[in-house]
């Protein structure tokens, strides 16, 4: 029988040992999330992204400086 887990303020939850072992899961495994109607489908991720990957997919779409590439690049270069 598998324990049931309780959900903590910061919306974690402990995957049962039984299962990390079977599916190979340690730490720094990536997972994916997938819902299904009323369940919540967890498995270890295929996908291999590169930490810098994954920031930029994060960050894609948040910039809100009015400034071109040109102007940025000379703030940083101090010209």
């Amino acid at each position: 029988m598998i324990p049931i887990m309780r959900v903590t303020e910061k919306g974690q939850v402990t995957i049962p040992k039984e299962i990390r072992d079977a599916l190979g899961i340690g730490a720094g495994t990536e997972v994916e999330f997938e819902q299904r109607k009323d369940a919540v489908v967890v498995r270890k991720s295929k996908a291999r992204r590169s930490r810098g990957t994954r920031l930029a997919e994060r960050l894609r779409g948040r910039g809100d400086v009015e400034m071109t590439t040109d102007e940025i690049m000379a703030l940083t270069r101090a010209d």
